[in-house]
């Protein structure tokens, strides 16, 4: 059995004592941090490949792979998956990103065996049948008929695709109609015999477990015996996104729906803590500077707040706002006036002490979840990063200064650098 490397030890009180990695021969990295005091395991495997990783004429198969790999395996129906770990208590779902395709349990720590075969069994061993694909891509589109019905969902999409034209990062996830209906089996399969495979998959967990415990699991699954496979090339060419510009996109509605955004930092990026405190001063709740503006004094919206994502390579940051069609040049202009300001003033030092006090509370309060953990544990090797314990995430935090915040608001938040989408009925100006 391959050697267990800690890769921290940090005696916390009540907190993470270390989280530990292994890599098995067959390339499959696993990485866990046990948590005393509960009765529960989150377990997650996640393959390095998806939206990110298509070409146009194949968009949403990474999706719809995800969804075939429930429809049956070797071992189990349809039924049998989706009963298999809920009859115990548990969950288990999987879901699509940009870079990542992620499969996630939930369960009691003694069923954490139950979890791992069904999870492989899932994984690595569906069927993926013709007539499934047939049936699913029903489904898919019902999802994309859905997505489209919910206009502050499908605003993000029309942004996405504005904000990056042509490039990958700007393509639906779910994929297109068009695409959808023209998926082969023979793609799909040839997706999974690709891209699932040890050498692209990263298993996390965090809960009442050992890490020893975790391997011999894996082990006993099957998990150490899979062919290791070839890694999926990262995506290296993150084209500039289009220029910034106002798309407004008419459609019947009762509300108009607005996005901003702008291109900013990867995930591993010294300047992210900077950004997302400056956003959560921004955004983040209801003390924020959008809620208080928009909402509060000039009543223009229920809903506004900002947002950001990071990838491997590059992040996005932007503001939402929801508001009747009449106002929505008036919400247009508030939401611009104060991008404008925070861009040329900053914030304040007040402001400085507040947002790190927030985003302390918001990450020390996510460490009461294994789900939140085991993501957090994941993210060192999915992003080729440090893992650091509270005291050290709280140290960055506390060593944002002033400087660096006016930095990132003069770099990212100005009005002239936001693709802005409008979709809502045709404004009369």
């Amino acid at each position: 059995m391959a050697k267990v490397d800690h890769v921290v030890r940090d005696a916390v009180a009540g907190l993470a004592a270390s989280v530990d990695r292994t890599v098995l021969p067959n390339g499959l990295t696993v990485v866990s941090e046990q948590v005393p005091g509960v009765r529960s395991v989150a377990l997650g495997a996640w393959v390095k490949s998806a939206s990110l990783h298509e070409p146009a004429e194949l968009m949403g198969v990474s999706h719809m792979l995800e969804h075939l790999c429930f429809k049956g395996t070797e071992r189990r129906t349809a039924r049998e998956i989706a009963s298999s770990l809920e009859a115990l208590g548990g969950s288990l779902d999987a879901y699509t990103a940009r870079e990542h395709t992620a499969f996630q349990a939930r369960v009691l720590d003694e069923h954490l065996a139950q979890a791992v075969d069904v999870m492989g069994d899932v994984m690595f061993h569906p069927e993926l049948r013709a007539d499934d694909l047939r049936l699913e891509k029903k489904v898919v589109l019902e999802e994309i008929a859905m997505v489209e019905d919910t206009p502050d969902d499908i605003v993000f999409e029309l942004h996405n695709a504005a904000l990056w034209g042509d490039h990958p990062h700007g393509y639906s996830i779910l994929g297109t109609r068009d695409t959808v209906n023209a998926l082969s089996i023979e793609s799909v399969r040839a997706l999974h015999r690709r891209a699932f495979a040890p050498a692209n998959v990263v298993v996390g967990a965090a809960g009442n477990l050992t890490h020893e415990q975790l391997i011999a699991e894996l082990v006993s699954a099957g998990w150490d015996a899979l062919p290791a496979g070839e890694p999926i090339s990262v995506v290296a060419d993150i084209a500039f996104p289009q220029a910034p510009q106002l798309h407004q996109i008419v459609r019947d509605s009762a509300q108009a729906h607005i996005v901003f955004g702008s291109v900013t930092v990867a995930h591993g990026d010294p300047q992210r803590h900077a950004l997302v405190l400056v956003d959560t001063l921004l955004g983040g709740g209801m003390s924020s500077r959008l809620f208080q503006r928009v909402r509060e004094e000039l009543g223009l919206a229920y809903s506004v707040y900002a947002f950001q994502s990071f990838h491997r390579d590059i992040g996005t940051h932007g503001v939402y706002a929801g508001t009747a069609p009449e106002t929505a040049s008036q919400t247009i202009e508030a939401v611009q006036a104060e991008l404008a300001r925070i861009a040329s003033e900053g914030i304040t030092a007040d402001e400085l002490a507040m947002g790190k006090q927030q985003l302390k509370g918001q990450i020390t309060l996510s460490m009461e979840s294994v789900s939140s953990r085991m993501y957090r544990a994941a993210a060192v090797e999915l992003f080729d990063e440090p893992w650091l314990p509270l005291d050290a995430l709280l140290a960055q935090v506390d060593a944002i200064t002033l400087e660096e915040t006016r930095d990132v608001c003069a770099q990212y938040f100005g009005p002239e650098r936001q693709t802005v989408v409008h979709l809502g009925p045709e404004s009369a100006d």
